[in-house]
């Protein structure tokens, strides 16, 4: 009697496991479609916080020395003043407006700076009247000197500037806070009342700031974001001569 051959069970094994090795095996176009679509998937969402909620940006100047040094690394919350929606002119709403005194990001109104991002210290909200007077700025009559010395200005403060001549079509000739100079000069300038959905910005180092005293105010649309802290720093001069400024690490940003 013959004997009916079976097949062994380690071979079976074999069998069902290639199939299913076959079966799992994708063409090539497949696996980098797949791939293609995950790091598709990595950039939106990347674009999407750093669009709507957290950016990074480096200090590249000394203008808010000494709150902020050349090489400090900030986060931005860009959902407090509002979103700008990247390659258009759309800002969505945000949760607050940015108050006096605090630093902002904002894109620079002044068209010959090619739209830079910059980050100054916003001084006047609208309805706010300021001058200065031998450098001291006045905000609705009231003081606010600089919480830090002033460094000796390199240049000649009452010196006369074009920069400054569009002030003179804003300007308040009577008022109680007195007549303003024949011609604004870096620390003599004023008075003027900071008009509706605008802001009036100065950097920190006055000396040494292109802010809102030379192109004007600064519209609320161009608000970008409220920097809230330092992440990192680095004290750059050379290839090798740097360091790492481990003390800014953490600080916040007022």
């Amino acid at each position: 009697m013959a004997t009916k051959h079976r097949p062994s069970t380690r071979a079976t094994s074999k069998n069902v496991v290639a199939e299913a090795r076959g079966a799992r095996k994708q063409p090539a176009s497949r696996a980098f479609w797949d791939t293609t679509k995950s790091l598709l998937g990595i950039v939106i969402i990347f674009l999407i916080l750093r669009t709507f909620f957290i950016e990074a940006y480096r200090i590249p100047s000394g203008s808010m020395q000494p709150t902020l040094l050349i090489g400090d690394f900030l986060f931005v919350n860009n959902l407090a003043y509002g979103p700008h929606i990247p390659f258009t002119h759309i800002n969505l709403p945000g949760y607050a407006d940015p108050p006096r005194g605090k630093v902002a990001i904002y894109q620079s109104p002044d068209a010959s700076d090619g739209n830079p991002i910059v980050v100054k210290r916003i001084v006047g909200v609208p309805g706010d009247t300021l001058y200065m007077r031998n450098g001291l700025l006045y905000v609705n009559g009231v003081a606010k000197p600089l919480p830090f010395p002033m460094v000796t200005p390199p240049i000649a403060p009452n010196e006369p500037d074009t920069a400054f001549n569009w002030q003179k079509k804003v300007v308040i000739t009577n008022s109680r806070f007195g007549p303003p100079p024949a011609a604004p000069t870096h620390d003599n300038w004023g008075p003027f009342v900071v008009p509706p959905d605008h802001y009036f910005s100065m950097g920190d180092n006055r000396y040494d700031s292109k802010d809102a005293r030379y192109y004007g105010f600064v519209p609320r649309a161009n608000i970008r974001g409220k920097p809230m802290f330092i992440y990192f720093s680095i004290d750059y001069v050379g290839l090798f001569d740097w360091r790492i400024r481990w003390g800014r690490m953490g600080k916040g940003i007022h």
